[in-house]
């Protein structure tokens, strides 16, 4: 019988959801954490490993011999040593699709909260503030309409993608930049180079993979080449920002309020130097984790393995 262990199973399902179609697949043994020193015993003679963030390295697969197949319950699979797979014939598979509309949503999530302060408005009204107001309305915070403003959108793929459909129903003009430019894009926003983006850009949202190319995209320099004033959004990876340089640009007033789902570090250290900026909203990495699309990835993880079983892997990250 297959023998299948999923190291850290919880953030994918804290209880909400149902493990029924890993267990028809074979033999299952669900951790909700694994600490890394007990990975190895763990896994044991499972030959299907399912992770989130729990990593696989090489030592891991030189211990446990019997691993055929790494399943990612994630996009990102960088926990996994890929190339130490390759070599050994693993098959290791992610979930590229399941949070696009999710995580796009969430984008505005955070900018309708810099634009419109309704968390601290709603906190004002029932503490008081209104009743004892002497005009009909009040606020506290500059409010800020979108319509007619550029958002530029750095990764236009399906999320970027997503997000630009959004921006445009909000009457936004969308300029995108990307390595790789497609009609789909070219038929929602104007493809720019990236230092275009930068001086053009109202709102900048990024939507890149983590890559040395994109590493520290979001830097002093590149704030340097932005309007005075821009907002920028971060709900792919947090190495994406150079977190010092976008808190001095806070501080500055160069950048005129941040939205970030994403750190360098997670959990976030409590040393983070953007825990102490002004006008930054952080959110705990939750952008793709609505139970709808948490479901996306469980459906998909399943069929990932069904299909290796099957001897027709999909989703292959180290072909």
């Amino acid at each position: 019988m297959n023998k299948i262990v999923i190291l850290d199973g919880y953030t994918e399902n804290p209880g909400d959801l149902s493990w029924e179609g890993f267990e028809k697949l074979g033999q299952l043994t669900v951790y909700e954490r694994t600490p890394a020193d007990k990975i190895i015993e763990r896994i044991g003679d499972a030959d299907a490993v399912i992770v989130n963030k729990c990593p696989v390295s090489r030592e891991t697969m030189d211990a446990c011999p019997n691993i055929k197949y790494i399943g990612v319950l994630a996009t990102g699979y960088n926990i996994v040593d890929v190339a130490a797979a390759k070599e050994k014939g693993i098959i290791v598979s992610n979930i590229p699709t399941y949070g696009t509309t999710a995580v796009a949503q969430f984008v505005f999530a955070l900018l309708l909260e810099i634009c419109h302060h309704v968390d601290a408005h709603s906190n004002a009204v029932k503490a008081g503030d209104w009743t004892n107001n002497k005009d009909w309305c009040f606020w506290n915070y500059p409010l800020i309409e979108l319509a007619g403003k550029t958002m530029g959108i750095i990764g236009f793929g399906r999320i970027g993608q997503n997000t630009a459909q959004i921006a445009k129903a909000l009457g936004m003009n969308i300029i995108a930049y990307d390595e790789y430019p497609n009609d789909a894009g070219r038929a929602i926003g104007e493809y720019v180079s990236l230092d275009e983006l930068f001086a053009r850009s109202d709102v900048i949202s990024l939507h890149c993979p983590l890559f040395s190319s994109t590493q520290g995209i979001i830097n002093k320099e590149n704030i340097a080449k932005m309007k005075d004033g821009v907002i920028i959004i971060n709900t792919s990876r947090g190495p994406l920002v150079v977190e010092q340089d976008l808190y001095d640009a806070l501080e500055s007033g160069k950048v005129y309020a941040a939205g970030v789902d994403v750190v360098s570090t997670e959990p976030i250290r409590e040393d983070n130097v953007l825990l102490k900026a002004k006008n930054i909203f952080i959110t705990p990495h939750i952008a793709w984790a609505p139970k709808e699309s948490r479901m996306r990835l469980m459906d998909i993880a399943v069929e990932n393995l069904a299909k290796f079983y099957a001897g027709e892997p999909v989703n292959v990250v180290n072909k």
